[in-house]
């Protein structure tokens, strides 16, 4: 049998109803083992990652509030900074806490310091 060159499949599926077309289809992922519809799954799933929320953000201290303690206590148990460094970080708010981190940290930090009595914007 005569090796198939692109053309040769080309025209064939030309002369084929939509039908036969289908069957083949289902045959080759039967013989192979393969789904037609799998690449168009990935890029579905491409393209949804794509348009949902961001991957890293950033949280920041826009207002201390009335417990600074607290706040100090917080910001230093989360970034591991001392104590006086964590002082420094709360009064020079506005303060970026922690950046580059996923919204699911973010959000258990800002939980965190809005308990405390600051409030807390993430970006």
């Amino acid at each position: 049998m005569a090796k198939l060159v692109t053309a040769d499949v080309i025209a064939s599926l030309k002369e084929m109803t939509i039908l036969e077309i289908n069957e083949l289809v289902e045959a080759i992922e039967e013989e192979f083992g393969v789904t037609a519809a799998a690449p168009m799954a990935a890029a579905a799933a491409t393209e949804e990652t794509a348009t949902d929320e961001p991957t890293e953000v950033t949280v920041t201290i826009t207002e201390i509030g009335q417990s600074k303690v607290a706040v100090i206590k917080v910001v230093n148990t989360i970034t591991g900074l001392g104590l006086m460094g964590a002082k420094k970080l709360v009064e020079s708010s506005p303060a970026v806490v922690k950046a580059d981190i996923t919204p699911e940290e973010a959000d258990d930090i800002k939980a965190q310091l809005s308990e405390a009595g600051a409030t807390v914007e993430v970006k």
